[in-house]
């Protein structure tokens, strides 16, 4: 059994994105799921598998109740954050084409905007890990993926130029978004280098946004996928990614730090796809912090070790450039919902109705948080 192209996108959804939004995180993701059903033109009782994060307030039994979906025989939960995203349909197509579900709902409902702050919880600050990074000052992710960049500039050269280029190509991206917060708000080098420190060497612009929202999308089978509403995008390749001795965002016991869970998923990957990183013609690539992007390019393959800062030079991830990046404007300009907006904006560009759309693009790669224990998905149209 293969999950190659067993499994199909065939509805997506969204709530609108913002600073605050009035709805309780169970409403959005209501909201989401049902735009995705309808999208697909799938009834909610048809429902029969949900996959979602460990981190989702939202549980399955109340979103079923609200949305009204039938009998359950399979829901999963992914962890660690962000490196959930494209695991939630990973399990889902895995779970599909095993059998044991006809119809899967991912779905992510975060009200990061207007609501607390992970690292605030005081009663859960020192788990074991935390215990070797939060007294000696890496407080938040920002702290610890500062480390990360620091380290990757003085060994490789990297340079702040480089993670410009990446809030740059994002934030392009998002002014042609209506649906992004960065929409119609430009980005010049001069706010990016004058910009106040966040982590050094991480600024303002090299960090996420927080935001309220939600997304959803909807996966069935590949016979069921020609008879829904809208035009599938296939599963081609899925894979999640724990490294040997992986210790959270630092990489203190792993033998070279910079090599991130992204290594270990990407072998997974392309291993059971019929592509390679050459055929990829646009990328959804993690940007809670833009040093992930270089990072990640290295991890998947679209350039050699240490060479990901080198490759954003000559508007290579604009449209147009060597490999397109995070259309919709990404973590860093459309929206943070724990990367999820990613996903959706994959099945956009491959429907061919993404807001910064690649001409006749066929394979995408969407990627989860690196840094942390990882997933990817490999879609084709």
């Amino acid at each position: 059994m293969t999950l190659k192209d067993a499994t199909a996108i065939v509805g997506i959804g969204q709530t609108p994105f913002a600073k605050h939004l009035p709805e309780s995180e169970k409403t959005l993701a209501c909201r989401a799921v049902l735009a995705a059903l309808d999208d697909a033109g799938i009834a909610p009782d048809e429902v029969d598998a949900l996959a979602s994060y460990t981190m989702e307030e939202t549980d399955e039994v109340e979103l079923a109740k609200a949305v009204g979906f039938g009998d359950l025989t399979f829901f999963s939960k992914a962890g660690f954050g962000g490196g959930g995203s494209c695991a939630t349909v990973a399990h889902l197509a895995a779970a599909i084409a095993a059998g044991q579900a006809t119809v899967g709902v991912a779905w992510r409902s975060r009200k990061r905007g207007s609501g607390p702050r992970p690292w605030t919880n005081t009663a859960v600050q020192l788990p074991t890990p935390a215990q070797w990074t939060r007294p000696f000052g890496l407080l938040r992710p920002a702290d610890e993926i500062a480390m990360l960049a620091r380290r990757y500039m003085h060994e490789y050269g990297a340079t702040r130029d480089h993670l410009f280029n990446v809030a740059l190509a994002c934030r392009n991206r998002a002014n042609q978004n209506p649906a992004a917060i960065m929409y119609e708000r430009p980005l010049t080098r001069e706010m990016y280098m004058t910009a106040r420190w966040i982590s050094e060497p991480l600024c303002l612009y090299d960090n996420c946004l927080e935001t309220d929202g939600a997304l959803a999308c909807v996966i069935v089978g590949r016979e069921r996928a020609r008879d829904c509403r809208s035009r599938p995008v296939y599963v081609h390749s899925a894979a999640q990614g724990l490294p040997a001795q992986h210790h959270g965002m630092v990489n203190y016991w792993n033998e070279d730090p910079l090599t991130g869970p992204a290594w270990t998923a990407a072998r997974h990957l392309w291993k059971h796809a019929d592509l390679t990183p050459a055929d990829v013609d646009v990328a959804q690539i993690y940007d809670a912090f833009t040093p992930l992007v270089p990072l990640s390019l290295e991890g998947y393959g679209f350039c050699g070790r240490g060479e990901g800062g080198a490759f954003t030079e000559g508007g290579a991830l604009e449209t147009g450039g060597r490999l397109p990046i995070n259309t919709g404007g990404g973590g860093l300009s459309e929206a943070y919902v724990h990367g999820f907006n990613l996903i959706n904006e994959g099945v956009k560009q491959l429907r061919g109705t993404s807001t910064a759309q690649v001409p006749d693009a066929a394979a995408c790669l969407v990627t989860a948080g690196e840094g942390v224990p990882t997933s990817a998905l490999l879609l084709r149209n």
